[in-house]
């Protein structure tokens, strides 16, 4: 039988749009049954992204890629897990002040440092509302308004689906 599935939310926000989002990750993913951390991404160790099963990470958009703090958690917080994180799964959400932000490219700089790492990531074709989808992760223009967040909380239970389903895997190989 599947252990408990332990999912951490990890976020940098300015405006607050970045947390509001979180905070609806995190309901997402604990309707979806796992036990669920939220930190701010300057509270992240190491040791955390060693002993969680997945992740979320979201940014506010800097110049359309991940903001400079969340990239400081990539490249020097984050290191000693490097080349460690096989199996865990990872997902992003992103917020912007404006159209063209560049919320997807924030996402999608995620995405590839969680590839690096060695994470596996997902997609998710679901639309939660009229326009309103998540393929790179869940996106917001200014303060989230409840699609997004309906975005988020999908977000959140995608995620614990699919560690269940790489927990159950792993366990039988």
């Amino acid at each position: 039988m599947t252990k408990e599935i332990r999912i951490l939310v990890v976020y940098d926000s300015y405006t607050g749009n970045t947390e509001e989002m979180a905070k609806a990750v995190v309901e997402g993913a604990k309707k979806a049954g796992a036990k669920v951390v939220l930190k701010k991404v300057d509270e992240v160790t190491a040791e955390d992204l060693l002993e969680y099963d997945g992740f979320a990470f979201g940014t506010p958009t800097h110049c359309g890629t991940m903001s400079s703090k969340m990239n400081m958690l990539f490249t020097k917080v984050a290191m000693p897990a490097w080349g460690r994180m096989k199996g865990k799964v990872g997902a992003a959400f992103s917020s912007s002040g404006g159209l063209g932000g560049g919320n997807e490219m924030a996402c999608l700089s995620i995405i590839l440092t969680m590839l690096n790492y060695g994470m596996l990531v997902f997609g998710v074709p679901d639309y939660v509302a009229p326009g309103v989808t998540l393929h790179y992760g869940a996106v917001s223009v200014g303060n989230p308004k409840e699609e997004v967040l309906k975005a988020c909380r999908l977000l959140g239970e995608r995620l614990v689906e699919y560690v269940s389903i790489v927990k159950k895997g792993m366990e039988q190989a």
